[in-house]
């Protein structure tokens, strides 16, 4: 099995990277056929989209293996995210998935996921700017938009199922279908560049350097190099919706220079000895690569 980079808001490209077989597929694939078809059109409030979120992160963090307490991986976000509470009066919560997918999510919510294998590959600082640009969707809701669109082109797409005025729980099928909707969700360029401004002030602001955010640009765009992936094709689709990674670095190191911030040595951290991962069997349709996030 190789690591698979899943094309999310901050992983830009689909990459084989190198084997790891100990570790668990990230599963957002149908746990379960049958998907009932809604019976009732309802309006999906804000009530009924904070609900959903809810009911869609429990599913996720059921469904993939969550490094516990006593795990170097968690060990390790909890001190780099030591300090970073909460985003726009939104209450911010980490957890790793031990998988062998590599990426990061957040939740409109503020849960934020971080996957094992992104860790395994970047420095505290890269993995810092991950963080912070995610959280930047988050605070301009830019996570809850995507949620909502994703809601009502996938496990929605027939319609809300409810009972009186409360619309009802998804199924795992239609939990499975949301899943691949928001991996192959996209965000715009103006968004993508918000969300890169915005992450740096706010690891700004919580007394993190933020040269973290090119750090994590300039790490992707090795990735891509050493991958040797090309921008024509699919990857020319891929690449369309998202500001130039060259221009984001740029943009970024000369923002943390005039801030008098200096550049931090970003070494790889040394690596814990290896967890043993429980063996899960996963059912249903795996991610395909395109996208997350």
């Amino acid at each position: 099995m190789k690591k698979k980079l899943l094309f999310s808001t901050f992983v830009t490209a689909l990459l084989l990277l190198g084997a790891t077989p100990a570790k668990a597929q990230f599963n957002i694939g149908k746990a379960a056929a049958g998907a009932t078809k809604a019976v009732k059109a309802a309006t999906l409030t804000d009530a009924d989209m904070a609900n959903y979120v809810k009911e869609y992160i429990a599913w996720m963090d059921k469904n993939n293996k969550v490094c516990d307490a006593r795990s170097p991986y968690t060990k390790r976000l909890n001190r780099l995210t030591q300090g970073l509470t909460n985003v726009e009066g939104i209450p911010l919560n980490f957890k790793v998935y031990y998988v062998t997918d590599v990426n990061a999510f957040a939740c409109p919510d503020g849960s934020v996921r971080v996957f094992s294998s992104l860790m395994d590959i970047m420095t505290d600082e890269e993995l810092l700017g991950v963080i912070g640009h995610e959280i930047g969707h988050v605070a301009h809701k830019d996570s809850k938009k995507g949620f909502r669109t994703a809601l009502l082109t996938s496990a929605l797409k027939d319609g809300l199922a409810a009972s009186g005025n409360k619309a009802a729980a998804l199924t795992d099928s239609q939990l499975g279908e949301l899943g691949e909707s928001l991996l192959n969700a996209t965000y715009s360029q103006k968004q993508e560049s918000q969300a890169d401004a915005y992450g740096y002030e706010f690891l700004k602001k919580n007394g993190k350097n933020p040269w973290a955010i090119a750090l994590s640009f300039e790490k992707l765009k090795k990735l891509e190099e050493d991958a040797g992936i090309q921008k024509e094709g699919k990857w020319k689709r891929m690449f369309s919706s998202h500001p130039d990674l060259d221009k984001r670095i740029k943009t970024m190191s000369a923002r943390a220079q005039k801030d008098g911030f200096a550049r931090p040595e970003n070494k790889m951290p040394e690596k814990a000895a290896p967890e043993k991962p429980v063996a899960k069997k996963t059912t249903g349709k795996k991610a395909t690569g395109k996208r997350r996030r």
